[in-house]
């Protein structure tokens, strides 16, 4: 994945209800470790890493680039979103486009943190690259997702096999301003 492009960074922490979207910091290592290492988590993401070769690879801050969103609870991070371009080795209609990712820790699953989360930072997105379409990528089994997915706005562009399973390819259309 590459850089979002001409976007200050990082932003000012986004606010909502119940979360703060904030750049990473030290203390979020740990948690980004977990985020890597648990088999919960990368279900549908291929597999989770082995902690003893993240506790080596991982940066002292970790998530230091734009596009990189901690998610913080009470003063913890519980997840991440990412919004990076979809690499050129993708598939065809996202290259180039801005793709949302996350990972959220298992604890904070079922709480709407996630799709509370995401809206924030396509909020956030709309007003630093207004009329920007995003892509997200997910597997149709991953049902979570899915519906987060639908929640959000993205509707179906395509399916497709990869790493032995069905994948779904969903778009949101670009948000303009108003004139």
């Amino acid at each position: 994945m590459t850089e979002l492009g001409p976007v200050a960074w990082p932003p000012a922490p986004i606010r909502t209800e119940r979360l703060i979207l904030r750049e990473s910091e030290a203390r979020d290592r740990a948690v980004f470790i977990e985020l890597l290492a648990s088999p919960e988590v990368h279900t549908y993401l291929g597999g989770a890493r082995p902690r003893d070769e993240l506790e080596r690879e991982v940066p002292e801050v970790p998530g230091q680039w734009p596009g990189c969103f901690v998610v913080d609870l009470d003063g913890a991070m519980i997840g991440e979103i990412l919004l990076r371009r979809a690499p050129e080795h993708g598939r065809p209609v996202a290259v180039g486009k801005v793709d949302l990712g996350y990972l959220f820790l298992p604890r904070a699953w079922g709480f709407g943190y996630a799709a509370e989360a995401c809206a924030a930072a396509l909020d956030w997105l709309d007003g630093v690259l207004p009329g920007e379409p995003v892509v997200l990528h997910t597997q149709t089994a991953n049902v979570g997702s899915m519906r987060l997915a639908a929640k959000l706005g993205f509707t179906e562009v395509e399916r497709f096999q990869a790493w032995d399973a069905e994948q779904w390819l969903g778009m949101r259309s670009p948000v303009t301003p108003s004139d």
